[in-house]
Parts: structure tokens; C-alpha cells; sequence
């Protein structure tokens, strides 16, 4: 939402520095969730470096993702209804609103292989920002570890299944159900807005920005990070036990 707002009637501005404000203010979010505590779909692909070291089994993982997952879109599905109730959309006479729709609509017209893609360089950032937060010993180490990593992927353009969980009902439910003075303070009109469809949503975006998150994030980080960071158990040639 915060991001929407910021980069609305952004006409006149030079595309890379919309992008790089968008990306900045995005960062809220994961700064939510790493300083109070919550729970995230895609920093949670993370655990499949318990997996891999056999400290949980794989159905403890995938219940962990499913109840996640579920509980970040309950929320994100809350959060669209309430912004949308608010009129939010009408701000900025209607900038917003109109915002909401070219995301929205751009992110449920991707070409499948492209979503997948998009999704995996996704989620190798956010799951880099989560690792960096490990080292954080303050608000401020953590704030600081997070702000790069998902500027960097919203600057860039790639896809959050999560963050998509709020950019897309939102922008479907102005869609739908706009008011009138929205529509005729813009000069808009929802067949504008083809691509934007509840089954382009599902099949174009959800489905495989999840699907590139997860690689992008257990695969690509939370694997390799664990095969850097492997150690023998047992002992050592020296005969002294291993740490």
C-alpha cells in the first residue's frame, strides 16, 4: 500500500528513480516482520536448512509453509478489503486508484516462464535480507540489513507471491468495484483492464511467482547457504572433537 502511494502520478519522474523510491518505502515490510516477530511465507523457504540437516522432517516443513502461507493471505486479502473500504483508491484524485490498476493488471499479464523467473530472483534477495538480519544485534542492524536486499528487488521488478496477495485483489476490487467518482475523476474505465482478471491473477502470477519463490529462496539461498556451512561430525584427524 505503501509502495502504491508512493510511486502513484509518477509521469514526469525518470523510471529507475520510481522504481528505487518504491523499492525504499516496500521495505516496511519485511522490517515488520523481522523486528516483530511475524511469520513470512518466503523467508520461511529458509527452513529447509533444518531439513537438510535432518533437525526436522519434510512434513514439518511443508506444514510450516502451508499454515504460513495461508495466514499471509488472510491477512493480505484483510488488509485490500480495509484499504479498499477506506476509498483509498480516490486519493491523489484517483492517482492511486489508477496505480493500483497498471500494477496489478502488469502483474496478472506475465507470461508464465517469466513469473517463475521473476519469482526465483524474488526470493533469493528476500531470503538474503533475512539471512543478513541473523547478524543484526539492534533495530537499526536489521533495519539496515533489510532496506538493500528488497530495494533492490522491487527496483528491479521482480515478483513477491506474498506481496502480490495484497497487489492484486486490490487492484481487482477497484476493478470491480470502483465508484463512480473514481472512474469519472480519471477518465478511466474498468475494460481498460483486460488482463486483469481473477483466473490471469491466479494462473499468470500466483501460481508461479510461488513456485520461483520457493526455488528462489529454499534452493538458491537457504541450500547452499547450508552446503557452505556444513561441518563433519565425529572426530577430526587431529583427534580433537569438532565444534
Amino acid at each position: 500500500m505503501f509502495a502504491t502511494v508512493a510511486t502513484a502520478d509518477a509521469a514526469n519522474v525518470p523510471f529507475g528513480i520510481t522504481r528505487v523510491v518504491g523499492g525504499v518505502v516496500f521495505s516496511l515490510g519485511l522490517v515488520l516482520v523481522v523486528v516483530a516477530g511475524a511469520e513470512l511465507f518466503t523467508g520461511n523457504n529458509l527452513i529447509v536448512m533444518a531439513w537438510a540437516d535432518r533437525r526436522i522432517r519434510l512434513g514439518r516443513l511443508l506444514r510450516n509453509w502451508g499454515i504460513v502461507y495461508l495466514g499471509n493471505l488472510v491477512g493480505a486479502l484483510a488488509t485490500a478489503l480495509l484499504v479498499f473500504a477506506a476509498r483509498q483508491y480516490e486519493f491523489g484524485d484517483g492517482a492511486v486508484g489508477l496505480n493500483a490498476l497498471a500494477i496489478a493488471e502488469t502483474k496478472s499479464s506475465l507470461d508464465w516462464g517469466q513469473a517463475v523467473a521473476l519469482g526465483v530472483l524474488c526470493n533469493a534477495l528476500v531470503c538474503l535480507a533475512v539471512w543478513l538480519s541473523y547478524a543484526a544485534r539492534s533495530v537499526t542492524d536489521k533495519v539496515l540489513a533489510v532496506l538493500f536486499p528488497i530495494s533492490a528487488f522491487v527496483a528491479a521488478g521482480f515478483e513477491h507471491s506474498v506481496a502480490n496477495m495484497y497487489f492484486l485483489p486490490v487492484g481487482l476490487l477497484v476493478k470491480d468495484g470502483g465508484s463512480e467518482t473514481f472512474w469519472s475523476s480519471t477518465g478511466a474505465h474498468p475494460g481498460d483492464y483486460t488482463e486483469l482478471t481473477w483466473g490471469n491473477a491466479l494462473i499468470s502470477n500466483f501460481l508461479p511467482v510461488t513456485l520461483g519463490n520457493i526455488f528462489g529462496g529454499a534452493v538458491m539461498v537457504g541450500l547452499v547457504y547450508w552446503l557452505i556451512y556444513r561441518r563433519p561430525t565425529g572426530r577430526p584427524a587431529s583427534g580433537r572433537p569438532s565444534r
